[in-house]
């Protein structure tokens, strides 16, 4: 069994593992590239493989990161099944129509703008691709094992990074080998997700290192929370918070409408401005068994929300000059509806922009939380008035401290570990703490490096 890395390597988007024999190919994760320009290019590239020489995909969780690249695949000729849990199958019906739709939409506003560089602006792929690629998605329980290609039993088990994330379990049954994907790890005590389940057996370890290199903290999130609102409440202002649709933006809601619950911040209106996250939120509430929140709280986050479900009804929102909550995909400010909302708040110092969780480098997110004067947004630069905060301790991942933990709490001894998904600096560190603390063979591998298995 061999083992190439055809993405998510040196950064912490695309990911995209191509795991084969002498008979089958399989691809564990299709993500897509953000940030940087010459990431984002990445994406436009012939997919280093032939898509329809590709037996089946497995994907650890539904962020578009891991999920986002399907509809291209499918388009280019992909004609296998993509297997997943539950969970993120019903994830990736809202995030991949959304992803292409929004793809469409950029594509026409560039054109209509005049701001891209190419006559006539084409998406990557259209919201009838990501349809398309739907089709081919079969969805299965945790620990249930299956066979998605012939001679490679696989089996889920809970990664509590977001609902439906998961580590994938590769048994290749010629060679008795296992490979063990961890995907995104979740934090040892989450606001909302469970722990991650610790692996108890991997011949061969790919684990995710994007705070391979730091922690994120001792601060109290819900009192960081409190001060930022009630100070900008206090001065008129409104609160931004660009978040991921998936995760992120429900852990918002509770603890904001948590902490009106119990008088720390002023009873303001709070709003769901995204549509992708409003259908997360309603999956994420049927879903309320793999989370720590019970069926009341979820219906919290549901009464006390006003959802912003039309373009008319943002475009009045984006109008608001009163004091108010607004949660907006996306959460790296990369796309969306967010990017309206940064236009009109950022010129004014009343405001505040609050992000939870990771930045990707080259991102708007990125720059601003590391104090831009100004940004882009749709071809035209726009001043950084808005006070900008990152609450780096509401990020989904595991800091190192809390993978090192998680490795440590099953019976895992390795022959390799292959440290992926995070920057540069930040896998390599990664890899000398897994080394030091259990002597375990760790290296980072090079983008479209194969290894024997």
């Amino acid at each position: 069994m061999k083992l190439r890395f055809l993405g998510g390597t040196g950064t912490v988007t695309g990911s995209r593992y191509l795991l084969s024999d002498d008979n089958h190919r399989m691809l564990v994760d299709c993500g897509m590239y953000q940030g940087v320009k010459t990431l984002r290019r990445r994406n436009w590239a012939k997919f280093p493989v032939d898509p329809s020489t590709i037996d089946a995909v497995v994907l650890t969780h539904a962020h578009i990161d891991h999920s986002g690249y399907l509809p291209a695949l499918v388009k280019n000729g992909f004609k296998g099944k993509i297997y997943c849990t539950k969970a993120t199958h019903e994830l990736c019906k809202v995030l991949l129509p959304d992803a292409g739709f929004l793809q469409e939409e950029d594509a026409k506003y560039a054109f209509r703008k005049k701001f891209s560089k190419h006559e006539k602006p084409e998406p990557l792929f259209t919201e009838k691709d990501a349809w398309e690629a739907l089709k081919h998605f079969e969805s299965l329980h945790y620990h249930e094992r299956f066979e998605p290609v012939k001679g490679f039993e696989v089996q889920f088990t809970p990664a509590g990074h977001i609902l439906g994330s998961s580590c994938v379990h590769v048994t290749h049954k010629s060679s008795s080998r296992t490979v063990v994907f961890s995907g995104d790890v979740g934090r040892q005590d989450d606001i909302i997700m469970r722990p991650p389940e610790p692996i108890s057996h991997a011949d061969v370890l790919v684990c995710e290192s994007t705070y391979g290199d730091r922690t994120h903290g001792e601060t109290d999130p819900e009192k960081d929370l409190e001060q930022i609102i009630t100070k900008t409440a206090g001065r008129g202002g409104i609160v931004l918070m660009p978040a991921f649709a998936v995760g992120r933006a429900q852990m918002l809601l509770y603890v904001i409408h948590k902490l009106m619950g119990q008088g720390r911040i002023p009873k303001l209106p709070v709003y769901l401005n995204s549509p992708m996250a409003i259908k997360a939120t309603e999956i994420f509430c049927k879903h309320h068994k793999e989370h720590k929140l019970n069926g009341p709280q979820c219906e919290l986050i549901d009464d006390k929300t006003q959802f912003v479900r039309t373009v008319e009804e943002s475009i009045e929102l984006d109008a608001a000059r009163y004091p108010c909550i607004i949660i907006s995909a996306s959460g790296m400010a990369s796309g969306g509806r967010v990017l309206h909302h940064l236009k009109t708040l950022l010129p004014n110092p009343r405001n505040s922009v609050v992000f939870a969780g990771f930045q990707a480098p080259g991102t708007r997110g990125d720059a601003l939380v590391k104090g831009a004067e100004s940004v882009k947004i749709h071809g035209e630069y726009w001043p950084v008035k808005a006070e900008i905060h990152n609450l780096d301790s509401m990020s989904a991942h595991g800091d190192y401290q809390e993978i090192l933990q998680w490795l440590e709490q099953g019976s895992l001894k390795p022959e390799k570990v292959y440290v992926t998904h995070g920057e540069a600096v930040a896998s390599d560190t990664m890899r000398k703490r897994i080394t030091e603390k259990f002597g375990w063979n760790a290296e980072v591998p090079d983008l479209f490096e194969e290894v024997e298995i």
